[in-house]
C-alpha cells in the first residue's frame, strides 16, 4: 500500500493534500448559516476534518525528499502542525459571521490530528514498511 502511495505520491499524496486543505480552509471562511448540515455533531467534523488533514500531511513528510529533519521527525511536525493550524483556524473563525473560536472545536481537532499520525503510525508498523530518507528517489 505505502510503496504504491509513493510511486504515485503526486496524485495521490501531494494534490489531494492541497486541494483538501483549500476546501478546509474555504469551508471555514463560509458563514455559518450558509453552511449545509451533514448531520454529524461538530465535533465529529472537526475529528474527520483533522484526521484526513493529518493522514495527508503525514504521508507528505515521509515521502517528500527535501528535508531529512521533516522526514525523521514526520509523526511530530504532522502533530505541531495539526495543532497550530487548528489554533490558527479557530482564530480565524473569529472574523467569520456566525463563527466563533471553540476550545472544545480545537481539542476536536487535535484528537483528531493525534488519531490520523497514530493509524498510519500503526499501518506502517504492521505493514512493515520501511521508511528510507534517499534524496534520489
Amino acid at each position: 500500500m505505502f510503496e504504491f502511495l509513493e510511486k504515485r505520491k503526486v496524485w495521490l499524496v501531494y494534490v489531494p493534500l492541497t486541494i483538501y486543505w483549500l476546501v478546509l480552509f474555504t469551508a471555514t471562511t463560509i458563514p455559518v448559516e450558509r453552511l449545509p448540515s451533514v448531520g454529524f455533531s461538530d465535533k465529529i467534523n472537526h475529528f474527520l476534518a483533522y484526521f484526513v488533514l493529518a493522514v495527508l500531511v503525514y504521508l507528505t513528510l515521509i515521502y517528500q525528499r527535501k528535508s531529512k529533519y521533516l522526514f525523521d521527525k514526520a509523526a511530530i511536525a504532522t502533530i505541531v502542525i495539526g495543532l497550530f493550524y487548528g489554533a490558527v483556524d479557530e482564530l480565524h473563525q473569529m472574523l467569520v459571521p456566525g463563527r466563533f473560536a471553540e476550545t472544545w472545536d480545537w481539542v476536536a481537532d487535535a484528537l483528531g490530528t493525534l488519531a490520523g499520525v497514530a493509524v498510519i503510525s500503526f499501518l506502517i508498523n504492521k505493514l512493515k514498511y520501511r521508511l528510507e530518507f534517499n534524496r534520489a528517489a
